[in-house]
Order: C-alpha cells, then sequence, then structure tokens
C-alpha cells in the first residue's frame, strides 16, 4: 500500500507504515500544505489496522529543514497564526497515535523537524544527523514544550536561546536521541527495532504508550491509575493467557536445551 500526498509519502509493508517527508528540493521545509499532509498521513496509518510501527522519515539527505520561511513572505498575521496551529495539530496528532511512531533521523533536523522528531515516541538517529532550534534567531518562538520534557529545562533553554547546532552524539548525550549508530548501520538498526516491537503484542504496547505519556504528566498515584485501567482491559481480551504460555513455552525451550 502507497499513498502519496502532495509533499508526504505513505507506504506500508509487513505490518510497518512509513510516512516520509518529501520535498527534498526543499531539503523537506514544513509548510502550509506539508501540515495538511502530515495530519492526512497519520490519521491514514492510525486508521489501517495492518500497520503496527509507525516510521517517520525525510526523504533526500534532511529530515527536517524546520519550516519554510520562505511562503511566509508577505503574508498576514492570520494566515501564519493558521499555518501554526496547523502544523501544532500535526504533531498532536503524530504524538497521540496509538502505534509506536520511531523517528528516524538521517540527516539535519531543524526547528519544525525536532518537533516532529520529538512528537514521536523516540528518535533512532544516524552519526550524521544533527539537531537545531532556530525559533529565536527568526523572530519566532517555538519548539519548547516537547524539547524541554525531553531533555530538560536548561538545556532546553540552551539550545533555544542560541540557536545553536548540535551533533548527533551531543543529541544523544542530553537524551534528544535514543538510539545513535553509524550511518552504515542505520537500516539494520531500525529493521531490528521493528522486530523487537513487533514481537510485543500490539494492545500492550498501545496500552504502555499511553501509560506513559498519561503518567509523565500526572502525579504517582494518577499514573498507576492509569496503569489498572490498561490492566483491566488486557485482563478482559484475554491476551494475558498467551503471554504466560508463551513465557512457559519459552521457559521449557531453555531447559531443553541445556540438557
Amino acid at each position: 500500500m502507497a499513498t502519496e500526498y502532495e509533499t508526504v509519502r505513505v507506504e506500508s509493508v509487513d505490518g510497518v507504515g512509513t510516512v516520509t517527508l518529501n520535498r527534498p528540493d526543499k531539503r523537506n521545509a514544513l509548510n502550509y500544505q506539508m501540515c495538511l499532509d502530515l495530519l492526512a498521513a497519520v490519521k491514514e496509518v492510525e486508521a489501517d489496522e495492518s500497520i503496527r510501527i509507525v516510521l517517520v522519515r525525510g526523504a533526500g539527505p534532511s529530515f527536517c529543514a524546520g519550516a519554510d520561511v520562505g511562503e511566509r513572505k508577505g503574508v498576514s498575521e492570520s494566515w501564519l497564526r493558521d499555518r501554526r496551529m496547523r502544523a501544532f495539530a500535526a504533531y498532536d496528532a503524530l504524538q497521540d497515535c496509538s502505534k509506536p511512531c520511531i523517528a528516524v533521523a538521517h540527516g539535519p533536523v531543524v526547528g519544525s523537524g525536532g518537533e516532529i522528531a520529538a512528537a514521536c515516541d523516540f528518535i533512532i538517529a544516524s552519526d550524521k544527523a544533527s539537531f537545531r532550534y532556530p525559533e529565536t534567531v527568526r523572530g519566532s518562538v517555538g519548539a519548547g514544550q516537547r524539547l524541554v520534557r525531553i531533555v530538560g529545562t536548561a538545556m532546553a533553554k540552551v539550545l533555544l536561546f542560541t540557536g545553536r547546532t548540535i551533533d548527533a552524539q551531543e543529541a544523544q548525550r542530553i537524551g534528544l536521541v535514543s538510539v545513535l549508530v553509524g550511518a552504515e548501520e542505520l537500516e539494520a538498526t531500525v529493521v531490528k527495532f521493528v522486530a523487537e516491537i513487533k514481537a510485543a503484542f500490539p494492545l500492550s504496547v498501545s496500552l504502555m504508550k499511553r501509560c506513559i505519556d498519561w503518567g509523565v504528566q500526572s502525579d504517582l498515584r494518577t499514573g498507576m491509575a492509569y496503569e489498572r485501567m490498561a490492566i483491566d482491559r488486557l485482563l478482559a481480551t484475554g491476551d494475558w493467557r498467551q503471554g504466560v504460555e508463551d513465557f512457559i513455552d519459552e521457559r521449557a525451550q531453555v531447559r531443553a536445551a541445556k540438557t
């Protein structure tokens, strides 16, 4: 299955949906149309029951070069406000997707690209990737809310106040990048993570995602209440019984291999 939007491409193979930002000639800069297309793409992969995992990528050498500042020349404040709200809707849809979403950063991640990547559950990056948040040096505000929840208040201020570029190694050190590998290992690493996540129960992964995302925005007691509700839902499906049987079978196989 493949869908070609004007600025985004969606493909589905073996339970993996890939959303590709597809303006390589503009380094995948986020324009108004891409805001609309990205939202539609996320809704598409969310609705497709055959898709278990979502990968977010960029076509060409960049993941995303940030907002397409060129399209803002001569526009009104109301247009720019609407454009910003369209972008927020796309980021929120990606973050709220019930399926695991992984950003695959192979090159520069700038501004709005950082928002897209941060809206995913985690980032796998090549050592050729870099990260920059130039909002304040362009007379704008943005990218601070997700970033601060990942790297902490002080580091988010460093990146947002200065607009400095950091390499992938620094991004991993501060917790922005979860997995860092050499460029030649990137695709194999993505395949490995996809296989590991697909080995888990889909509903368990989806509910675990909800528990984590809602829990970090709540106090401990509320977070534990979310987990109890998730457990109740799993008990109602019976998936837990299969999980127990799989565990017992696995242990039996290990014992047999040792004898």
